[in-house]
C-alpha cells in the first residue's frame, strides 16, 4: 500500500526515470517486455507475460525473489496494481504507448511504502488530461499477432475526460521444444482486451480524478487441457490540493476473477489427463491520507494507509472432490518522513507502523543522505522492510508441468533490513551512476522441494533460512550527436545462510541500448543478457537453466503530419533460451525444458493529432 505522488525526489535510491521516448526505443507489447532492459528488473520466469501464466508475473527487483509473488511494489497513478490474491502483476493491463513516465526504485530506502516494497517499487503515470490529443494505432507481426490501440483525451476549461483502449490476440509459439514435442502440445497464447476511462477536474490548486479500467484475457498455455483467463477491474479516485500545504486523499476497489485448468501430461507426451479445474474470485478495497508541509529547510510528510483483501481458491478434483482455501487480510499503518536540506546537502528520515493482517506489527525505520558536489551526487541510506505472505502463498495449490507447489497457512512475514552507498555524474552530455547495496532478508517465503519423482515433484511454500543479497549496479548513458548509448549491469549475488543460491536470481544481468534519433526517424538497437540461474532451491545441477543474450531493432519513421510507422523485432537470431522445465530433470531422466519467445517481429501505423 503506499500513496500518490513521486518518488525520486524523496528518496537517496537509486533511480531510473523512462520517458515516452525511453518506451518508445524499446521493443515490445507489454509494459514488461520494456522494462525488462533495466537491469535488476525481473519476473520469476524468464518468459514474457504475453505467454507466461499469470501466477508467475510477481517481479523482483536486484535479485529479492525466489517465488512468483512480487517484491516490488507496482503503482499506476498512485494505486497500487499488484493482484489482490497472489501479489503478481497483469503486466499486458497497461498500454506503454499512453505512459507519461515511469520510475523504478530499486531499494526499500523510503518509509512511505509498506508491503511488497522490499526490493523497491515502480511507478507509472498517465499523460496530463489538460491537453486534448487523439491518437489510433495497428500492428502486426508473426505469430499471427495483432494489436489495435486506441486514445483520447478532451480538455475544458476546468475538466478533461480521457481515455484508451488496447486488443491484442496471438496463436502464440510452443514452449516445448520440437524434439520433446508430442500431440499433447500445442503453442502458449493470449487475447486480451483493456479499455481505461479518466475524468479530470482541476481548479487552481485543486486536482480531482476518478478512472476505472478492465482486463480481460484468455490465455492458452502451452497443452490442449491446460489454459487460464482473467477478468479484472478497478475504479479508483484521487484528491489533492495545496502547494505549501499539500492534501491528497485516495481511494480504490478492485475485484478479479481467476480460472484454470491443471493437467497431468502423459509419458512421451502424445495425451495428457485433466487433474482439476480451479476458480479464484478476489477483491481488494483501499485508501490513503497524506499531508505535506514546506517550510524553508524542511519537508515534512505524514500519512496513513489501509487495505482488505479477500479471496478464495476452490479446486472441482477430476474425477471427483473439492479442495477449498481462502481467507482475507486487513492491513494498515501509519508514516512519516522528514526531509531537512541545507545547502547541498540533504537528509531524510522516515519510520512506517505497519499491522501486517496476521496478528503482528512490523516497524519500518530508513534513513538517507544526499550530497552534491557540482555535477557529483553522493548518497546513502540504510531501512527496514517487510513483505506479509499473499493469499495464494497461504492458500493455493498450483501444478506447473510435473511439479506441484503446495500453499501453507502457517507461513509469516519476510522482513528485510538493508544498506546501500552510491554516486551519480550528470554533465551535459553523458551520466554515470554506481550503487552498492546488502540486502539480509529473514525468514524468505521460497518454494520448498520436499520429494522428487521421474513421474512427480512435491514443493511446498514455507519461510525457509534466511538469506543474503550483496552486488552492485552500474548505469551509464552517453549522447553524441543524434546517437544516444545506454549500457547497464547488475551484480546481485542472493544467497541463502547455508550457501545455497536463491533459485529463480541470476548473478549477472546487462543491457545495452544505441539509439539514433533525427528529425523523422527514430532507430534503436539493443541487446539484453542474463546470466545462468538454478530452478530449484536445492541448487540441483541437472536444472540450470543457462545464460543466454537476445538482440532486438526498433525503426519509427514519420510519413506525415500525424502519421509514423513502425517496424520492431524482439529475439532478431532466433535464440533459444530456457525459461523453466516442464519436467524436471533427475538423474534418470533427461528433462524436458520450456523455452522463451523465438524471434518475434510487428509492423504497424500510427496516427495522432
Amino acid at each position: 500500500m503506499t500513496v500518490v505522488g513521486e518518488v525520486k525526489a524523496e528518496t537517496p535510491a537509486n533511480i531510473t526515470v523512462l520517458t515516452p521516448l525511453d518506451l518508445e526505443e524499446i521493443p515490445g507489447v507489454s509494459m514488461d517486455d520494456k522494462l525488462r532492459m533495466v537491469p535488476g528488473f525481473s519476473l520469476f520466469r524468464r518468459s514474457s507475460s504475453l505467454v507466461a501464466n499469470p501466477t508467475t508475473q510477481g517481479v523482483s527487483l536486484r535479485g529479492i525473489g525466489s517465488s512468483g509473488a512480487s517484491r516490488t511494489l507496482v503503482l499506476w497513478d498512485g494505486v497500487p496494481v499488484n493482484d489482490p490474491f497472489g501479489g503478481w502483476v497483469q503486466w499486458p493491463r497497461f498500454a506503454p504507448e499512453e505512459i507519461e513516465r515511469v520510475e523504478v526504485m530499486r531499494g526499500a530506502s523510503t518509509s512511505v511504502f509498506g508491503d511488497r516494497a522490499m526490493g523497491g517499487a515502480i511507478a507509472m503515470f498517465s499523460p496530463s488530461a489538460e491537453r486534448t490529443h487523439y491518437a489510433l494505432g495497428y500492428d502486426i507481426g508473426n505469430a499471427n499477432q495483432s494489436l489495435l490501440t486506441a486514445s483520447f483525451a478532451q480538455a475544458f476549461q476546468q475538466f478533461a475526460i480521457s481515455g484508451d483502449f488496447r486488443g491484442y490476440t496471438t496463436s502464440g509459439y510452443y514452449i516445448v521444444p520440437s524434439p520433446y514435442r508430442g500431440l499433447a502440445d500445442t503453442k502458449a497464447g493470449v487475447d486480451f482486451v483493456s479499455p481505461y476511462l479518466r475524468f479530470d477536474y482541476f481548479r487552481g490548486k485543486q486536482r480531482f480524478y476518478v478512472k476505472t479500467d478492465i482486463y480481460m484475457e484468455s490465455r492458452d498455455n502451452g497443452t490442449v487441457l491446460q489454459g487460464n483467463s482473467t477478468s479484472m477491474g478497478t475504479v479508483s479516485a484521487h484528491y489533492e490540493g495545496g502547494v505549501i500545504n499539500n492534501f491528497s486523499l485516495l481511494g480504490y476497489h478492485t475485484r478479479e476473477g481467476y480460472h484454470q485448468s491443471f493437467s497431468t501430461v502423459l509419458a512421451g507426451r502424445n495425451s495428457e489427463r485433466l487433474t482439476s479445474r480451479q476458480k479464484v474470485p478476489s477483491e481488494a478495497t483501499g485508501g490513503a491520507l497524506m499531508y505535506r508541509r514546506s517550510f524553508t529547510n524542511i519537508d515534512i510528510l505524514a500519512g496513513a494507509d489501509a487495505v482488505r483483501v479477500e479471496g478464495t481458491s476452490t479446486d472441482f478434483l477430476v474425477p471427483a472432490g473439492t479442495r477449498v482455501g481462502g481467507g482475507d487480510q486487513f492491513q494498515h499503518g501509519i508514516f512519516g518522513q522528514l526531509n531537512a536540506h541545507k545547502g547541498p546537502l540533504q537528509m531524510i528520515l522516515g519510520l512506517r507502523h505497519q499491522f501486517t493482517g496476521q496478528g503482528s506489527t512490523f516497524l519500518s525505520p530508513s534513513a538517507g543522505l544526499t550530497y552534491g558536489l557540482g555535477a557529483l551526487r553522493l548518497r546513502g541510506s540504510v531501512y527496514r522492510s517487510y513483505r506479509a505472505p499473499t493469499l495464494n502463498e497461504l492458500y493455493r495449490e498450483f501444478r506447473a508441468g510435473t511439479a506441484v507447489t503446495q500453499a501453507n497457512p502457517n507461513l509469516h512475514q519476510e522482513g528485510l533490513t538493508g544498506v546501500e552507498v552510491g554516486a551519480d555524474w550528470v554533465g551535459e552530455t553523458r551520466r554515470l551512476g554506481v550503487s552498492v547495496f546488502r540486502n539480509s532478508i529473514s525468514d524468505i517465503i521460497t518454494n520448498v522441494t520436499l520429494s522428487v519423482t521421474p513421474a512427480q515433484t512435491i514443493r511446498q511454500r514455507r519461510n525457509a533460512a534466511s538469506a543474503l543479497s550483496r552486488g552492485a549496479e552500474i548505469d551509464f548513458r552517453q549522447r553524441f550527436g543524434p546517437f544516444h548509448m545506454e549500457l547497464s549491469y547488475l551484480l546481485a549475488d542472493s544467497r541463502y545462510r547455508t550457501g545455497l543460491r536463491i533459485a529463480q536470481v541470476p548473478k549477472h544481468q546487462g543491457s545495452g541500448q544505441l539509439s539514433y534519433v533525427r528529425g523523422k526517424t527514430l532507430a534503436t538497437f539493443g541487446l539484453r543478457s542474463v546470466a545462468w540461474q538454478f530452478e530449484d532451491d536445492l541448487n540441483t545441477r541437472l536444472s540450470i537453466l543457462p545464460g543466454f543474450a537476445v538482440l532486438q531493432f526498433s525503426v519509427r519513421q514519420r510519413l506525415a503530419k500525424g502519421f509514423s510507422a513502425l517496424a520492431e523485432m524482439e529475439n532478431m537470431v532466433d535464440r533459444q533460451f530456457y525459461v523453466g522445465w516442464a519436467v524436471q530433470p533427475t538423474s534418470t531422466i533427461p528433462g524436458i525444458p520450456n523455452t522463451g519467445a523465438p524471434r518475434l517481429f510487428r509492423l504497424g501505423m500510427r496516427w495522432e493529432r
